[in-house]
């Protein structure tokens, strides 16, 4: 099969399909049609069935595009802009058979709820704004009067939630019917024929001027006694505050001293061990430097030693050594003359001991034997012998007063007693302050021998008559 070229056939041929082939397609563009956000775009004609099966009569869009088919479908628009309907409804009945009048204004639009759309399709299509407006009004009107009499004047001049709310059920649902959906409902004033209304406000005035007077009183009540307690808690408070602030400035100032305190002694620490490293330091150089001197010192000595050994310490060594040997020689005849002095003293002390042991041994020997003689018994013999020192003891005794210069003694002789004079007296006393011979020999354990005398004991005094 031999292809067909466009070259083949003539050059108009080809230029008019080219132009009917653009034309077309402009055409079937021009058919793709854009529905913008404030309006809904009714496309009517040759329209797909429901899902359901039921058939309808155009097909609602809103935002997007939709392909138009020639000459089987067709489009309009329908507006989304809202429109303000007033309604001043006048002498509407209540359910207290008073009448009253309730100006308001309603605000509503075509809706965009699918099924609600269609509604306004079907019923709305082809009205102006005026034209869809007076419908409205009508059913607005009709829906106040039936919510009005089923209402009490106080529930729609005091509860106007209440109200509002019923209006605006009854009112969409009957403007759904249409397509239409209410946006807003504003009631600006009620007002009836007979002045209840009026009576209403004023009763409400009145409650309102009482309450708000008596809301005064309470409130200039509340107020003085919250000054009163607002002026106590203040006290109460401040003083709070105060006793707190000293407090925080007793245990600050406390803190700042113990701080200062702990700095004083850290200082003090560091200082201390500044200072002992200083002296550490400054002791080690001390020393580091006297052992170098020491070591300086050391070498110089070694090295003058080494220079003077040959001529001069050899020779001092000599003469050290010999004064060595000589001091030694001088000491051994020192000690050996010091070994022959204790030797005599050490003879002459042994001498004396044996010579006081020999005169001991003697002087037992003679009382062994001045014992034996006194038939053997020691106190006669000790008796004996104090015998034999009497002699002695009496010249002691005497020896006691005679050197007295009775020359040296002056006297004041005021008389006596029994015809005794004072210096008789003293003489007399004195001469007894010599030991009597017989007490001398019992201070010595003994009797006084019977040749010397025995002592006289005094008469007894006679007993004294009894009285008759």
């Amino acid at each position: 099969m031999t292809p067909i070229f466009l070259a083949d056939f003539p050059t108009g041929l080809v230029v008019t399909i080219i132009l009917l082939f653009f034309t077309i397609l402009i055409f079937l563009v021009s058919r793709i049609k854009k529905c913008p956000s404030d309006k809904i775009m009714v496309v009517y004609g040759k329209v797909k069935n429901n899902k359901d099966g039921t058939s309808r009569s155009a097909d609602c869009v809103h935002g997007g595009t939709k392909f138009i088919i020639p000459v089987i479908q067709a489009y309009q628009f329908l507006d989304l802009t809202p429109m303000s309907i007033p309604v001043d409804l006048k002498n509407a009945l209540s359910r207290q058979n008073i009448r009253i009048d309730v100006p308001s204004r309603f605000t509503v639009g075509i809706s965009t709820e699918v099924g609600v759309m269609q509604n306004a399709a079907e019923r709305l299509l082809g009205l102006g704004l005026s034209e869809i407006q007076e419908l409205a009004k009508d059913i607005i009107f009709g829906q106040l009067r039936l919510i009005i009499a089923t209402m009490d004047i106080e529930e729609i001049n005091t509860d106007r939630d209440k109200f509002l709310e019923a209006v605006s059920r009854n009112v969409e649902t009957e403007l759904k019917k249409i397509g239409l959906r209410l946006i807003n409902v504003n009631v600006t004033d009620i007002n009836d024929e007979s002045g209840y209304i009026q009576a209403l406000g004023k009763e409400a005035a009145a409650k309102a001027i009482n309450d708000a007077k008596k809301s005064v009183a309470e409130k200039n009540r509340d107020g003085s006694i919250g000054e009163a307690n607002a002026v106590r808690d203040q006290r109460i408070q401040v003083a709070s505050a105060n006793s707190t602030a000293i407090t925080g400035e007793n245990e600050s100032l406390g803190l700042i001293s113990q701080s200062n305190a702990n700095r004083r002694e850290i200082e003090a620490e560091a200082l201390r061990r500044a200072m002992t490293t200083e002296k550490i330091a400054a002791a080690k150089a001390l020393e580091e430097s006297y052992i170098a001197e020491q070591t300086a010192e050391a070498a110089r000595a070694a090295r003058e030693k080494a220079t003077l050994e040959a001529d001069v310490i050899v020779k001092t060594e000599i003469d050290k050594q010999k004064r060595i040997l000589e001091a030694e020689a001088v000491a051994e005849e020192i000690r050996r003359r010091a070994k022959g002095e204790a030797d005599g003293i050490f003879a002459k002390m042994e001498a004396q001991a044996r010579g006081n042991h020999e005169i001991l041994t003697k002087q037992a020997e003679g009382f062994a034997d001045l014992v034996k003689a006194a038939g053997g018994n020691p106190d006669a013999a000790i008796k004996m012998l104090i015998a034999d020192k009497l002699e002695a003891l009496v010249r002691t005794q005497v020896d006691a007063i005679k050197n007295l210069k009775f020359d040296k003694i002056t006297v004041w002789d005021g008389g006596g007693k029994d015809g005794t004079s004072s210096t008789a007296s003293f003489a007399s006393n004195l001469m007894k302050s010599i030991p009597p011979m017989n007490d001398l020999f019992k201070m010595a354990g003994m009797d006084l021998p019977k040749y010397l005398g025995e002592d006289v004991k005094p008469e007894p005094e006679p007993k004294p008559e009894p009285k008759k």
